[in-house]
């Protein structure tokens, strides 16, 4: 079971998450929580340190900011012992978590989760602190970055051989869009992980994308829910041969796009891979790309990245600008995407074509196009997202669709 800061943001919280995990563990269950900070915790170390630091040392970000979930676990097994439990907190480096050295955005190598399992077997509640793991190379305390209290828990759901990961938050499950957006989007009873992987990508912030990928990796079953509420939420699981696939199971959208064209690049091999390794060593996430056709040996080459990478995208390429002979970085900070994902879309021919149909009837024009067998995405102005989601979620029918399908 994980929960994330919104759920354990102040005492009264912390009690009912203690009430929930009680009750899972009443009913004859072995129970693994992950916590993260309460509520703004994370956020106020951060202003912290850069009220002490311009630019504070990674390795002790990861000290400073490491504190939020161990403070919450803490405080949990407290909760736990006052309903009358045998609990025991951890962090992430007393569980057994083993990462690379990258501080700040540290990736999971290994789980040795002894200790563990030796206090499950004692009947424990195990709590364990998430964000965080333990260097393999230097056993420095290191954190996983955005979403790594989901893929702690993920992680662990693994090493354990769970019978399922609950990822509890303020939502309760994963809807057919953001219900904010549009007030019809219901409740999806089930969808796949990589239905799930592919909304993650594009936008939905229910789940962080790399909890999901491991729970693709090894299977593990996911249970997105509220941790408010009893009621059942999201299930996200492996495709089964009797599991009816959508044509298209939901919308997801990003309003936080950038994208940056590269004009007058020479029309040869190498220079496609020489721009996007200037990206790459800069850590700048590229999206959608397109390129144009060549004319006289030069062509223009396209890209999308999240807008906040903007101007260290632009930065990067300026700074191959005279080896690579390019004539120059145009960029548009007003761009977004939204993106229809559905396992039907193998097996259904059209669901493109009827999505164009119906962004050229909202006169929404349509920047860039990206595909995979299981979405079709389109970059588009900003200004426009919530009108083509709104417009899509009708023309597709996803609501009676997934109506339908919970009652198959």
């Amino acid at each position: 079971m994980k929960f994330g800061g919104s759920s354990v943001a102040d005492a009264e919280k912390i009690r009912n998450v203690a009430r929930r995990i009680a009750d899972a563990r009443e009913s004859g269950d072995d129970v693994v929580a992950v916590v993260s900070a309460r509520g703004k915790t994370t956020d106020g170390l951060v202003a912290d340190a850069m009220e002490i630091s311009e630019r504070p040392d990674p390795r002790e970000m990861d000290m400073l900011l490491s504190t939020g979930e161990r403070i919450s676990c803490a405080l949990m097994a407290m909760a736990l012992h006052d309903l009358g439990h045998k609990a025991e907190s951890f962090t992430g480096s007393q569980a057994g978590i083993f990462t690379d050295a990258s501080h700040t955005k540290a990736q999971i190598l290994e789980i040795e989760p002894h200790r563990l399992q030796d206090s499950l077997a004692d009947g424990h509640i195990v709590l364990v602190a998430g964000f965080q793991g333990m260097s393999k190379l230097d056993k420095n305390v290191t954190t996983l970055g955005r979403g790594g209290s989901d893929t702690t828990a993920v992680a662990l759901a693994a090493a354990l051989h769970a019978d399922v990961c609950e990822i509890h938050s303020d939502v309760t499950g994963v809807f057919t869009a953001d219900p904010r957006i549009e007030p019809a989007a219901v409740k999806l009873l089930r969808i796949t992980h990589e239905e799930m992987l592919e909304m993650a990508a594009m936008g939905s912030k229910v789940l962080a994308l790399r909890a999901v990928e491991f729970a693709r990796n090894y299977d593990v079953p996911l249970h997105a829910r509220s941790s408010f509420l009893p009621n059942e939420g999201t299930w996200i699981i492996k495709e089964t041969p009797d599991m009816e696939q959508a044509i298209v199971s939901g919308i997801a959208h990003r309003s936080d796009e950038a994208k940056l064209t590269v004009t007058g690049v020479r029309d040869q091999p190498g220079i496609a891979a020489a721009i996007f390794t200037a990206l790459a060593d800069n850590l700048i996430n590229v999206d959608t790309i397109l390129q144009n056709t060549g004319l006289h040996g030069h062509t223009d080459l396209s890209f999308t990245v999240p807008l906040a990478e903007l101007g260290r995208a632009k930065d990067a390429l300026e700074s191959v600008r005279d080896q690579l002979k390019f004539e120059d970085v145009l960029t548009d900070d007003q761009m977004g995407k939204v993106t229809l994902v559905g396992a039907g879309m193998k097996s259904n021919p059209g669901v493109a074509a009827k999505m164009f149909r119906v962004l050229a009837a909202e006169n929404i024009n349509i920047d860039m196009i990206d595909t995979s067998t299981i979405r079709v995405s389109v970059v588009i102005n900003r200004r426009d997202v919530e009108r083509a989601v709104r417009a899509l979620h009708d023309a597709f029918d996803l609501t009676s669709e997934a109506a339908r399908r919970a009652n198959v």
